[in-house]
């Protein structure tokens, strides 16, 4: 997979084309793309045929509402099946996709009934407190409710981990529980306990490492690791953790070192370039980063992961034309499939392209809009750019309603009372 194509010398006409006989044969997300093409077409050459790009735009209006309705069947076949994350992703897409005003409130109360049905299991469980294991074995519901939380965490891991994790004890379980739920200086305790208690090796090791990392003691996990990856030399989270120690205290070569002491068909995988590549732009070795995600793309074809690690070295190179012209293409990749575009990627899309300095077009303004939703922790910066856009396009109205969002949230975050690190 090459670069995205900056130059093109096809008529507008051609791009719709293309796009109708996509939309005649239902391929709705490739019909989205030939009609976008078409309309950035019409901007360089023909800007003033505004009955051309009312034309296309109509099309295009058609194509993203048809993908929406297909992600939107999938979305509620999931619903239906229970699986909610997934149903509410597939969701979210769609309703990104949809422009039909009837379309957008099904969709949007689709998503209210997903909201109420996980809040309702988060309410409900788990309803018991973590902390009174001390008296676990006196209260038989509490013992009932960590056992039953304990095996659907299992449920996902690896056939090997989660046979073994189910042979540790009630220690090991209440830590894991205690893990997954945040409560780390818990699950430091019992799994500590749990490795008293059961004999090495075991891979209690890994969960106790993910503690000292969430606890940022990375000195305490490297031992660990090191060990576990000894009986172990195949598990590809004991790597990926014990490279985030060694990330944390700066031991960058011994994280490369640990890379190419892989078994050779580890080694060789796609995840493990992933990790000597992070480790390079970590160690900012940024040229050296750079080239080798290249050469990953040359050898693997494309891949998101790999596409993304090289943007982001762009951008530490201060190359940021050639980063926003790869965001841009994982945008494409992912309109193309059907697939949700990760949040970062819009943003860092839509912030380069903002510097720039271009003229942010609708489109540009609609990134901003959604990243509201799908990033709310930043959402006073996403208004404060939604107001700047507004005014360039002449909008004052528009400019000054969100500025005085992004006012209002700031006044919040400054009204907010000090958590314990910031009161002392």
């Amino acid at each position: 997979m090459g670069l995205l194509k900056i130059f093109s010398s096809k008529k507008p006409q051609e791009y719709e084309q293309k796009g109708d006989e996509l939309l005649a044969a239902k391929e709705y997300g490739a019909a989205k793309i030939e009609y976008e093409a078409a309309l950035d077409r019409v901007e360089k050459v023909c800007p003033n045929d505004e009955h051309l790009k009312e034309r296309i735009r109509q099309k295009l209006i058609q194509a993203k509402d048809s993908l929406a309705r297909l992600h939107q069947q999938a979305g509620q076949e999931l619903i239906e099946a229970e699986a909610f994350e997934q149903a509410e992703e597939r969701l979210r897409l769609a309703l990104e996709l949809a422009e039909d005003p009837e379309l957008v409130v099904e969709i949007e109360e689709q998503l209210r009934k997903i909201e109420d049905q996980m809040t309702e299991e988060v309410d409900d469980f788990p309803d018991f407190d973590l902390r009174r294991a001390e008296d676990a074995e006196d209260d038989p519901d509490y013992q009932e409710r960590v056992d039953e939380y304990f095996t659907i965490l299992c449920s996902s891991l690896p056939e090997q981990l989660a046979e073994a994790y189910q042979g540790y004890g009630d220690n090991f379980k209440i830590g894991y529980v205690a893990l997954n739920h945040g409560d780390f200086d818990l699950a430091l305790d019992k799994l500590k306990q749990a490795m008293e208690e059961i004999p090495s090796p075991s891979f209690i090791p890994l969960e106790l490492a993910k503690v000292y990392l969430n606890l940022n003691q990375y000195q305490a996990a490297i031992p660990l690791l090191e060990a576990l990856l000894k009986a172990h030399p195949d598990l590809l989270s004991g790597y990926q953790l014990l490279c985030e120690a060694y990330w944390g205290v700066e031991n960058f070569d011994q994280a490369q070192k640990t890379l190419s002491s892989m078994p050779k068909e580890l080694a060789d995988s796609l995840p493990a370039q992933l990790l000597r590549g992070e480790t390079l732009f970590r160690a900012k070795q940024y040229q050296e980063a750079e080239s080798f995600y290249i050469s990953c793309m040359e050898s693997f074809g494309w891949d998101e992961n790999l596409a993304r690690g090289l943007a982001i070295t762009y951008e530490a190179l201060g190359e940021k034309e050639k980063a926003l012209n790869l965001y841009g293409e994982i945008m494409d990749e992912c309109r193309g499939c059907g697939f949700r575009i990760d949040p970062f990627i819009k943003q860092r899309y839509a912030e380069l392209w903002f510097e720039s300095g271009r003229e942010c077009s609708t489109r540009i303004l609609e990134l901003f809009l959604s990243l509201v939703h799908e990033d709310p922790n930043n959402r006073a910066h996403y208004y404060k750019r939604i107001s700047q856009i507004y005014a360039a396009q002449g909008d004052e109205r528009q400019a000054r309603r969100y500025q005085l969002f992004a006012k209002k949230l700031a006044e919040d975050e400054q009204q907010k009372p000090a958590g314990p690190e910031e009161a002392e």
